[in-house]
């Protein structure tokens, strides 16, 4: 996923001895000093000291009716075939994946730094194909398995909570997971916004070493037609990928999609890419 500045006390003092005191009549200034008060306290409470509470939004989701895809070849982003549902249980996790949880060692650790975000409109998919629900206990990640069974937890307060993988993000360098602000809650990462959390793997529907299917998704830009450079650059330079340019919030994004979402060259492709936008990274990252 405002600071706020403390309004400037007002200076009261007494009248220096010289000074010439001037017996003005009450009545008529009551209303000026009744509208001053009400603006005083206005004014008060507009500058109360608030939580700062933000979120980092994900990549926006790309689907068949959004961005401009091309590809190199007679193939479509369609025909490289949709990514199926992963479907995970109402809630993100049930009491089997907490008894699993409980009774299993973590196959696999990370540690880094962890935000909430939230959907930019009600009903959207998330990208496991569900939709995305702000009191289910689930994560956005790049690169694990969709579905993947998963405990975060918070470094600093020993905090801690079971979730599913059903989202992809966060595509801000230095950042691991993406947390629902039921996560993040349970987690104590809501009111701070980002804290230092480890990740803990419990089970994966899918291989995390080998297969998957691989993109590389570029972004933010701030100029669309930084984008649409990049997709010509990219289509030029591998003409067998599929490549789409879509507009985010404020911004503009690129994925690619080489040959049969071959793993190997989109790791090539992400390690070589240079945006051309100091703003841009290049993120490789798992579509299922």
């Amino acid at each position: 996923m405002s600071q706020t500045q403390m309004s400037q006390p007002l200076q009261f003092g007494f009248l220096p001895r010289t000074a010439t005191r001037i017996k003005l009549p009450l009545l008529p200034l009551l209303p000026a000093l009744l509208s001053l008060t009400i603006l005083f306290a206005a004014g008060c409470g507009h500058h109360q000291k608030q939580v700062q509470v933000s979120s980092q939004q994900t990549a926006p989701q790309v689907n068949s009716h959004s961005g401009s895809a091309s590809s190199g070849s007679s193939d479509s982003t369609q025909s490289r075939g949709r990514i199926p549902i992963t479907p995970v249980p109402p809630g993100g996790v049930d009491e089997a994946d907490l008894k699993y949880v409980r009774s299993h060692r973590p196959i696999y650790s990370e540690q880094g730094l962890a935000t909430w975000y939230t959907a930019p409109y009600k009903g959207r998919k998330a990208a496991n194909g569900q939709v995305f629900s702000d009191s289910a206990l689930t994560a956005a990640h790049r690169t694990l398995p969709m579905g993947s069974l998963v405990t975060v937890t918070n470094l600093k307060t020993g905090q801690s909570s079971a979730m599913r993988i059903t989202d992809r993000g966060p595509f801000v360098d230095g950042r691991i997971v993406d947390l629902t602000i039921a996560s993040a809650k349970a987690t104590g990462v809501y009111r701070v916004g980002t804290a230092q959390v480890r990740v803990d793997v419990f089970q994966t529907p899918k291989p995390m070493d080998r297969g998957g299917r691989w993109c590389v998704q570029i972004g933010a830009f701030k100029s669309e037609n930084r984008a649409v450079k990049l997709k010509r650059d990219l289509l030029h330079k591998y003409p067998d990928s599929t490549v789409i340019e879509f507009p985010g919030q404020d911004s503009y994004w690129v994925r690619i999609r080489p040959m049969g979402d071959n793993r190997e060259q989109a790791e090539s492709i992400a390690r070589h890419l240079r945006p051309g936008e100091p703003e841009a990274e290049a993120f490789l990252t798992r579509l299922d």
